[in-house]
């Protein structure tokens, strides 16, 4: 399915990057990072829920499917694209996240003006076509209305969610219900909950089936951005693809710094306040401080209990069994990925 996501967008874009090209040549300069950041890896985790979540409530094995669930890789790119430049990460996947690689481009071109400045900009414009693209495919699927309402809320949730996560910071140390709820909105309802959805559209499938997906959904959801916090602060950069510490760096409000907050010993949450969100941090020290607080071991926990729950509301929903069983894959990967 990855293969057949990765061929389709492949085509799609292809029809696109043609288009723009009739507008000028100098747009031939956004398509390196277009096709990386679409094309160049990715796991794929919202065309395949909603492929499955489509395929469990009885849809066929389509076109239609198949592309309306693709357009959110593209939609899944916009967002991410625009998230680097909003917390000026240098990589992505590994590569020179847009923002950077385009401004690397204005520079060895030697062309006028502020390379890093134009490489922000760039990126901006960059993502808001692919989340235009991202409708056009979607568009092209011949998804009807029900589909289309789907992806529209989808885009609501998640610019809402985008901003949640970037006001955290602004208000100080946030509660870990308040986290939560960022977590739910940044991520886990557009990664899990909205791809089931927008499957079960095509699919047409009744009331009782898109509860369940919901069900399901949520805890999924938080279980895989409770996951990412962890990797944010742990994990390998060689695997991850994003320099390791980095939501440290950045201030990011997480589950995983809440609970530290809240059980960390006094000179830990000194040291949590003092260094969280400056470029300069020491990194070893505040991780010591999260191990030593126990929050990780607590986010593992709510990582699994998520799980167990979700997995048991699969179990009861009414689907198709090589759906479930493909949906219940995708949920122990999601939630227990190293990158």
């Amino acid at each position: 399915m990855r293969t057949r996501v990765g061929l389709v967008l492949e085509e799609f874009l292809a029809d696109y990057t043609a288009v723009l090209g009739r507008v000028g040549e100098e747009l031939s300069d956004l398509e390196a990072p277009l096709q990386a950041a679409v094309l160049a890896g990715g796991k794929r985790l919202r065309p395949l829920f909603a492929y499955w979540g489509g395929r469990a409530a009885g849809a066929p094995d389509g076109e239609e499917l198949v592309r309306a669930a693709a357009s959110l890789e593209l939609l899944h790119a916009f967002a991410l694209i625009h998230d680097d430049v909003m917390d000026d990460s240098d990589l992505r996947r590994g590569r020179p996240s847009a923002h950077r690689a385009l401004a690397a481009a204005h520079q060895a071109a030697g062309r006028h003006g502020d390379p890093d400045r134009y490489g922000s900009a760039a990126a901006i414009l960059l993502g808001d076509l692919l989340l235009v693209l991202s409708e056009q495919m979607l568009v092209s699927s011949g998804a009807g209305i029900r589909v289309r309402d789907v992806f529209a809320s989808m885009r609501l949730e998640l610019m809402a969610g985008q901003y949640l996560d970037i006001a955290a910071p602004t208000r100080g140390g946030v509660s870990l219900e308040r986290a939560l709820r960022i977590a739910r909105y940044k991520s886990g309802k557009y990664t899990v909950e909205a791809p089931l959805h927008l499957g079960a559209a095509v699919a047409g499938a009744p009331a009782a089936v898109v509860d369940a997906y919901t069900a399901f959904a949520l805890p999924i959801g938080e279980a895989f951005q409770l996951r990412d916090d962890l990797l944010g602060v742990f994990g390998d950069s060689a695997v991850t693809g994003k320099p390791s510490g980095e939501d440290l760096r950045e201030g990011k409000q997480t589950a995983l710094i809440a609970l530290t907050r809240t059980h960390a010993s006094p000179a830990g949450q000194e040291l949590l306040a003092a260094q969280l969100g400056h470029p300069s941090l020491d990194v070893d020290a505040l991780r010591g401080v999260i191990v030593d607080s126990g929050a990780c071991e607590r986010v593992e926990r709510m990582i699994a209990d998520r799980c167990e729950h979700a997995l048991a509301v699969l179990d009861a929903a009414p689907l198709a069994p090589e759906g479930r069983d493909a949906l219940r894959e995708l949920a122990i990967a999601a939630a227990n990925r190293h990158a």
